[in-house]
């Protein structure tokens, strides 16, 4: 019993590090990407020009047809195959950057679908243009609507950052992995992982709920 609590906290330091410079910042940057992608796919998907709409209409239902794991591999096996050779953490940021910018297009065009269309005649009507209603009033409310979705992606995304570890990022997954191979203590250490996972999704998961009681109060006021 004794040596099982060692290797636990021997190993806690490892694994928390693990989340702290790889997991978290990896999940931060594609997530931050993935925002600007998915910002610009809603904007395409809601164009009134065809050859904008199709091409992003494809893009969402490539990524959201298609599992991440595959998407994954598909940037870092599979790109070589054609001349682009990219290392583990380029390829993990683009493959989740992608993934966030399909699944975050349909939740930003859902949120700008809500706003009431009076609001974009009413911005013409003080002589704003298109781009000015769509950043100075239509994007401010679509964002209280989108940021509860948004979070819960960004909360999923953090979980599936542990994909990253079959491409080699040393990231909370990797490192349990590395030590359970060690000290052949495969339950242990994979229970220790997704307990680490658990207290990183529960931080956020409060974060999000302070985030959406501040919004709610702007609503109200």
């Amino acid at each position: 019993m004794q040596s099982t609590l060692d290797l636990f906290l021997r190993s806690l330091w490892p694994i928390v590090s693990g989340a702290l410079v790889a997991t978290i910042p990896l999940a931060l940057a594609s997530f931050a990407i993935g925002i600007v992608v998915a910002l610009v796919v809603a904007l395409m998907r809601l164009s009134p020009t065809r050859w904008l709409r199709w091409p992003a209409r494809f893009f969402v239902s490539v990524i959201r047809g298609t599992p991440l794991l595959v998407q994954l591999f598909v940037v870092f096996y599979g790109l070589p195959s054609i001349g682009i050779k990219l290392d583990p953490w380029p390829s993990a940021i683009i493959a989740f950057s992608l993934n966030v910018g399909g699944y975050g297009a349909e939740i930003i065009r859902a949120g700008i679908q809500s706003v009431p269309r009076g609001q974009w005649e009413a911005a013409h009507t003080i002589g704003m243009s298109r781009g000015q209603a769509l950043r100075r009033i239509i994007l401010p409310q679509a964002a209280r609507v989108s940021v509860p979705p948004l979070s819960n992606t960004f909360i999923s995304l953090v979980k599936d950052t542990s994909l990253a570890s079959l491409i080699l990022v040393t990231e909370l997954f990797r490192q349990a992995r590395q030590i359970a191979t060690v000290s052949n203590e495969f339950m242990l250490l994979y229970l220790e992982a997704a307990l680490v996972y658990w207290v990183v999704c529960l931080v956020l998961s409060s974060g999000q709920g302070v985030l959406e009681k501040r919004l709610d109060r702007h609503v109200a006021h």
